[in-house]
C-alpha cells in the first residue's frame, strides 16, 4: 500500500469506526512528515472519543496504525486529533513548558517532568526556542522523563 493509499485507507477506517458510534463524521487527512494526520470535528461525540486522560484517543490511534502495519502500508504512523484537543492540549502545554523554562532561568534547577512521549516532543520543540537551555529524556519506557537544564549546567 502506497502512501496516498494509507492515508486514504486510514481516513476511511476511522470514518468506519465512528460510524459505530451512531454518528456519520467527516474525517479531514493530510500527511505530515510521513505522519498521517486525521482530525474530526465531532462536537457532539468529542466526550467519547476522546476518553478519560485521551485513552480513547490513543487506542484508536494504535488500531489504526497497527492495521496499517498489518496491511504493509508505507505510512503506518498516526496522529488523531478530536475536536481539536491536541492542538488545545499542545498550546497549554507550550505555554506550561515556557514557564518551566523561566523557573529553570531565574533558579538555575533543573526541572525533571513526568510526560508521554508526544508531550515531551513539544516541550523539546519548546526549549529548542532558547539559547541557553538544553532538554533531554532519561529512563526507559514509562519511567522515561524529561529533564530541561540550563545549558551552562
Amino acid at each position: 500500500m502506497n502512501a496516498q493509499e494509507s492515508i486514504d485507507f486510514a481516513k476511511k477506517y476511522l470514518e468506519d469506526i465512528i460510524s459505530f458510534f451512531g454518528s456519520n463524521v467527516e474525517v479531514h487527512a493530510d500527511c505530515h512528515e510521513d505522519v498521517i494526520e486525521l482530525s474530526v470535528s465531532s462536537p457532539e461525540l468529542n466526550s467519547i472519543l476522546i476518553g478519560k486522560n485521551a485513552e480513547t484517543l490513543r487506542s484508536l490511534q494504535y488500531v489504526i496504525s497497527t492495521t496499517l502495519r498489518n496491511k504493509n502500508a508505507q505510512l503506518t504512523r498516526v496522529n488523531v486529533d478530536i475536536g481539536e484537543y491536541k492542538k488545545q492540549r499542545a498550546e497549554k502545554l507550550a505555554t506550561q513548558a515556557r514557564e518551566w523554562i523561566e523557573e529553570v532561568r531565574r533558579t538555575g534547577d533543573t526541572y525533571v517532568g513526568d510526560l508521554n512521549a508526544a508531550d515531551r516532543r513539544i516541550v523539546h520543540h519548546v526549549a529548542s526556542e532558547y539559547e541557553d537551555i538544553h532538554s533531554f529524556s532519561e529512563g526507559e519506557g514509562r519511567e522515561r522523563r524529561i529533564i530541561i537544564a540550563q545549558k551552562s549546567s
